[in-house]
């Protein structure tokens, strides 16, 4: 059980990092292209450093579907999704909105994994929805400005990442390995994110400012440890204890975009809205 509590922080952590990386590489390259730098760096680097991590990991073949069927959308999808939110919106609006992740979890854990939903759970939805509200429809021109279809970015964003969890927990009854689960869905969304570079701008090479490439560079590795650690997590304790606490992740974009995005305005609504948010995803997933 530590193990997942450890892990579930440091997916929290890699998650807001990665956040805030992604909207430093934004300033110089678009969404798409970032997605084309972002994803398939970790999965080069996985892949490299496979021959070593790999080394007495279990093989069950016929959970391979489970995990290239994920691959599709997590992090591909996911990470399109995350980047366009982030150029949208700003960071510390697409990692609240994106918090409602574990909601969906609960949802799809209820279904798949046949776990009851208490009162106490319930009020969290409450909480969790009040405090998204808060920060992004407080003012009607916050709509006017961000163009309200824009929302529409991080929710689905928060679909896919909430509905992944109870997915992969069930991929991974069937095959045990966590690296192999990343290794796969990783080498899937890079194949993802390269075929749609390549039908959008007519090329699987990205042309960008070194700057941006770096910070997207950066981005993925982070992103990615986020995901692996997340597997780990979930490999090793229940959704309902590591969903609350990789839930977190907001915390970490709202203080590392004051020390890095000086540019950003933190509310005391910001705040508000943020820590209620978590306080609603927290009563969700422990009551």
């Amino acid at each position: 059980m530590t193990t997942a509590i450890v892990f579930a922080f440091a997916s929290a952590f890699f998650l807001g990092a990665g956040v805030v990386l992604a909207q430093l590489g934004l300033r110089t390259v678009e969404p798409l292209s970032g997605a084309a730098i972002s994803v398939p760096t970790f999965t080069v680097l996985f892949l490299l450093l496979s021959p070593l991590i790999l080394q007495g990991e279990p093989v069950v073949w016929r959970a391979l579907p489970v995990f290239m069927a994920i691959g599709l959308f997590f992090p591909a999808a996911l990470t399109l999704l995350t980047f366009a939110s982030n150029r949208a919106l700003g960071p510390v609006i697409t990692s609240t909105l994106g918090n409602l992740a574990p909601l969906f979890s609960v949802s799809v854990a209820v279904v798949l994994l046949q776990e009851p939903l208490h009162p106490a759970q319930l009020l969290g939805l409450v909480v969790a929805v009040a405090g998204a509200a808060m920060i992004t429809v407080t003012r009607p021109r916050d709509l006017g400005h961000w163009r309200s279809w824009a929302l529409l970015l991080p929710l689905c964003s928060a679909l896919v990442r909430g509905a992944t969890p109870p997915i992969m927990k069930l991929g991974l009854e069937v095959w045990p390995s966590p690296l192999w689960a990343c290794l796969i869905g990783y080498v899937m969304s890079s194949l993802v994110v390269l075929t749609v570079q390549r039908i959008r701008k007519g090329s699987f090479i990205v042309q960008a400012p070194r700057a941006g490439i770096f910070w997207f560079a950066m981005t993925g590795i982070s992103n990615g440890l986020s995901a692996l650690s997340l597997f780990i997590a979930v490999r090793n304790g229940p959704i309902t204890l590591v969903a609350p606490l990789a839930a977190i992740y907001p915390l970490v974009t709202v203080g590392l975009s004051a020390m890095l995005l000086k540019h950003i305005d933190i509310t005391a609504r910001i705040l508000v809205g943020t820590a209620l948010t978590v306080l609603g995803v927290a009563l969700v997933l422990v009551a």
